[in-house]
């Protein structure tokens, strides 16, 4: 038995912010953002569009996609940093508003590397046979916590949401291995300092913009193109596989240089890596769910084909998925 994803879907918001308007909103240009980051532009949620609902639109797609109908699923993830509330779970609301009856429902918070835990979380479940058929969505609305004063951030991030559906399938098409990983004592590189137990909200925290992410940008980038050259290099090893092998690297869209350099250093050609950052920004959880959709929407993904998905985010996390189409 394998867990066969056998349904993707994603969705973006329709206001389009571009590195032009950026420039009227905080010192830079688009060529440095070109440059540096290779986003030209990046979607925004409106005013009343929360997390859950950029998430229904997806799951709704996905489930359209792999012709599952909603009273199927009864496991459902939503991995997420920026929820709808601290609590209940977006999964939960989701669930209520998509009609998901006796169904498991909750969040998962592993920041950028969210879609692929909840992968494995899903895998798990399915191939104890704890439940049948799951439902994955990763959303992110980031501009609500993006400090777009700060330009070393505003120009990387976006809003966005991807999904798949997921069953435990008798073949040999499925996911092949998941790798995992994480160390927090890299925690402070990359967080939203206030807003939880730690420091709750009042009216200093919030005066001194504390409720925004905060990125320590140059530290970074260097330990996220090591651990994720490292995860692809594991997911494969665990299912026998090197990365000639592979038909198509979905990584993590965070910046153009880093997606190069992963690349350069698992000697793999450019023209196997799927890359939608320019149009997308980095959408934290759901930049790989979204690639994926994207990729099996274009054709770039044939039944058969052996593809692997990699990602590293705040915690930090990071991990891989290897999955034969």
């Amino acid at each position: 038995m394998k867990v066969r994803i056998i349904g993707t879907g994603s969705y973006l918001p329709e206001k389009v912010l571009t590195n032009r308007d950026l420039e009227k909103m905080v010192h830079t240009s688009d060529e440095w953002i070109v440059t540096r980051t290779g986003i030209t532009e990046r979607r925004i949620c409106s005013d009343k569009e929360a997390a859950s609902d950029l998430g229904i639109k997806a799951a709704e797609r996905a489930l359209e996609n792999a012709k599952v109908k909603v009273k199927e699923i009864d496991l459902l993830i939503v991995a997420t940093i920026t929820p709808d509330m601290l609590f209940p779970a977006t999964a939960c609301i989701v669930q209520s508003k998509l009609g998901i009856k006796n169904a498991a429902a909750f969040d998962l918070n592993a920041a950028c590397t969210g879609f692929i835990y909840s992968l494995s979380t899903a895998q798990q479940f399915l191939l104890t046979g704890t439940y049948k058929t799951a439902l994955v969505v990763a959303t992110e609305t980031l501009s609500k916590i993006t400090d777009w004063k700060d330009r070393n951030t505003c120009v990387l991030l976006g809003d966005g949401a991807g999904a798949a559906v997921l069953r435990s399938e008798r073949g040999e098409s499925g996911i092949l291995s998941c790798y995992l990983d994480a160390d927090g004592k890299y925690g402070d590189l990359l967080n939203i300092p206030a807003g939880g137990s730690r420091l709750p909200a009042t009216m200093t925290t919030v005066k001194k913009r504390l409720h925004y992410l905060k990125m320590k940008g140059n530290e970074i980038f260097r330990i996220a193109i090591e651990e994720m050259a490292g995860s692809v290099r594991q997911g494969l090893e665990k299912c026998g596989l090197k990365p000639e092998d592979l038909t198509l690297l979905i990584p993590h869209q965070a910046n153009i240089r880093i997606i190069k350099a992963l690349a350069r250093k698992l000697s793999i050609p450019m023209e196997k890596v799927f890359i939608n950052i320019e149009k997308r920004a980095n959408t934290s959880a759901a930049t790989v769910a979204i690639a994926l959709d994207e990729a099996n929407k274009q054709g770039r993904i044939k039944r058969g084909d052996i593809i692997e998905l990699v990602a590293f985010g705040a915690g930090f996390t990071w991990g891989s998925c290897v999955i034969r189409w």
